[in-house]
């Protein structure tokens, strides 16, 4: 450690001799993690946004038709399923979600948009949400409905006037609806929003929709069974018109399809990867500058008897305190963006512990990968040539 700390103040020192390259390298330091932590983010943001609601389901198997894509596309399955699987005895309820993307007019804006709508009987309430149960019994009333407060896009009227007790009247699918309560969920990348009403106003309002079909099965089991053990079960012993999910894997398997099967978790990550690259590219022409500079110093300590490895650990020493003070000023910019995109798009976008190490850990390797191609031409220089 003493040796270490007598080490540093060379590192430093030729780090901060010409302060405007230094200042450019922490620069382009903190433009890459930005870039990384603001990638990280909006990919973390895109699985929370689209498995937040299933999240929120009081259910401990799910069942959805086998041709289900995500959420926006779930397809649907006989219902007869539910009531077979309520027969096995370790299965305490087996209740229908119905859910369909519809044409939300905003009565505020008088603009048309995509909000996600879901049905179930209120007798029993399939999420454990604040806001739905306490609305249970007035969504049985007809064409009337909930909408969930933090759904993006300008509905602070609507949201005023359901706040102080005042229902509000709009359309939905061309269907004159009534608003009476609020719940909190949160935009996604599938829909604006959510709003939420009983199995029979869902199927008024899509009348194209059948009751024999269900879009997913919820099922709770009874206390002490395992729901890997009955997935396995009901597996068996329903055909093959349904799939059987745990809670867990209905929602690894929305995960899935927004990460595989779409670009926009492709082009997070790679992303990602571009702000890597970017912060390598300049770190290594900073080093491989600050090395050129001073190759003849580097020279006067090869002769002197100091080895090649003495001399390296001088340039990583650079790239390290690089790595550090370059992250900061890009954590704590990245850190703001987090609150405003959050504010204005409604979207899980928080900053974490683990982003931050991570970005952190990628920074450093970053750095000390610029400083190894840095030192190239540091490990070949000859002190005869140079003098």
């Amino acid at each position: 450690m003493i040796k270490f700390k007598r080490k540093i103040p060379l590192a430093w020192r030729q780090l901060v001799r010409t302060k405007g390259r230094f200042m450019v390298a922490l620069s382009g330091i903190a433009f890459a993690d930005i870039l990384m932590l603001m990638q990280i983010g909006f990919q973390t943001a895109l699985f929370d946004s689209t498995t937040r609601l299933q999240s929120f389901l009081n259910a401990d198997i799910v069942l959805i038709s086998p041709q289900a894509q995500y959420l926006g596309n779930i397809n649907s399955f006989p219902r007869r399923r539910l009531f077979q699987a309520s027969n096995l005895p370790e299965i305490e309820s087996a209740s229908p979600l119905y859910l369909s993307l519809g044409v939300w007019k905003n009565k505020q804006t008088q603009l048309k948009s995509t909000i996600l709508v879901l049905g179930f009987n209120p007798s029993s309430s399939p999420f454990n949400l604040p806001g739905v149960n306490e609305n249970l019994n007035s969504i049985k009333y007809p064409n009337t409905l909930i909408f969930d407060q933090n759904s993006a896009g300008k509905y602070q009227e609507l949201i005023s006037q359901i706040s102080q007790g005042q229902p509000m009247t709009t359309e939905l699918e061309g269907r004159r609806v009534n608003v009476t309560g609020l719940y909190s969920v949160g935009a996604s990348f599938v829909a604006e929003g959510s709003v939420m009403t009983s199995d029979q106003n869902f199927l008024r309002i899509f009348s194209g929709q059948q009751a024999s079909q269900v879009n997913v099965g919820l099922i709770t089991l009874k206390p002490g069974n395992d729901a890997k053990t009955v997935a396995t079960k009901l597996r068996s012993y329903l055909q093959d018109d349904v799939k059987v999910l745990t809670l867990q894997e209905f929602i690894d398997f929305e995960k899935k399809y927004w990460q595989e099967s779409t670009t926009i978790g492709f082009i997070f990550t790679f992303g990602v990867v571009m702000g890597f690259v970017v912060g390598v590219v300049v770190v290594y022409q900073i080093l491989s500058s600050d090395v050129a500079d001073h190759l003849p110093e580097y020279a006067t300590l090869k002769a002197m008897g100091y080895s090649n490895l003495y001399l390296l650990s001088i340039v990583f020493q650079e790239a390290i305190i690089l790595a550090i003070l370059g992250y900061l000023p890009g954590f704590l910019t990245s850190t703001i963006f987090y609150g405003l995109i959050r504010s204005a798009t409604k979207l899980p976008l928080f900053m974490t512990l683990g982003k931050g190490f991570m970005v952190l850990t990628l920074t450093i390797i970053m750095c000390m990968v610029s400083g190894a191609f840095a030192t190239q031409k540091l490990r070949s220089a000859d002190p005869a040539d140079i003098f």
